[in-house]
């Protein structure tokens, strides 16, 4: 079973981020799968027909999921269905990975697929036929990572984050029409960890400056897409 750990975001400046990638480079690896200073994310969210994801986001409800589909690279061939829990203020992450067609099906008749032998994904069908969810919001952002082992650290920066509402196709290479979610010059610094944050790691990210946010990249580029930003623009 997937475990809960804790996942703190902060709002942040440019320069924040570019101090904590110096400090952090001391103490931790980056990302093994990442080639160069960052890697691009696509996201493909869904909610239900009265959006009841995002609302819960914005009440802070104990217990709630989100559901999206995720690619690393426009170009590339990986595609993974992710559903993230949150609850007790912990957080924990089911994924599978979809086959082209699966992937196809899920966008043009998700009602029709059948279950099988990925237990995400029949999850994931059983909300659809409960609670119609469809997709509503595309996310797009670089992110840098970094790892440690002790902890099961990962610190992420996640800059240029835009919200697209064509959720056609994640891979369109015309995909348009992106709004900015955040102020210019402000990002989201990530904190994951299992069950304790390493001091030096702690001591590494302390500036006495970041800005602790509950609300998610989803729910921020919802409301972009509706002419609304909750944390400044």
């Amino acid at each position: 079973m997937t475990e809960f750990r804790v996942e703190k975001k902060y709002l942040v400046s440019d320069l924040d981020l570019a101090v904590l990638s110096q400090r952090l480079s001391r103490v931790m690896e980056r990302d093994k799968h990442q080639d160069g200073d960052c890697y691009v994310i696509r996201s493909l969210y869904f909610d239900d027909i009265v959006d009841n994801c995002m609302a819960e986001n914005a009440a802070g409800v104990d217990r709630r999921s989100k559901y999206r589909i995720r690619i690393y690279d426009p170009k590339g061939s990986l595609i993974r269905l992710e559903i993230k829990e949150k609850q007790n203020g912990l957080t924990r992450k089911w994924g599978c990975p979809l086959l082209p067609q699966e992937y196809r099906r899920i966008l043009e008749a998700p009602e029709t697929m059948e279950f099988g032998d990925k237990p995400v994904l029949n999850r994931f069908l059983m909300q659809v036929r409960c609670r119609m969810l469809r997709p509503r919001a595309i996310i797009c952002y670089e992110r840098t990572a970094f790892t440690h082992p002790s902890g099961n650290v990962r610190v992420t920066f996640d800059r240029s984050i835009e919200a697209s509402g064509q959720c056609a196709d994640l891979f369109d290479p015309e995909l348009s029409d992106f709004v900015p979610v955040l102020p210019t010059g402000k990002q989201i610094l990530e904190v994951k960890y299992d069950e304790f944050l390493p001091d030096m790691i702690a001591r590494e990210l302390e500036t006495g400056r970041l800005q602790q946010t509950a609300f998610s990249k989803y729910y921020l580029g919802r409301m972009a897409l509706m002419g609304q930003f909750p944390l400044g623009i």
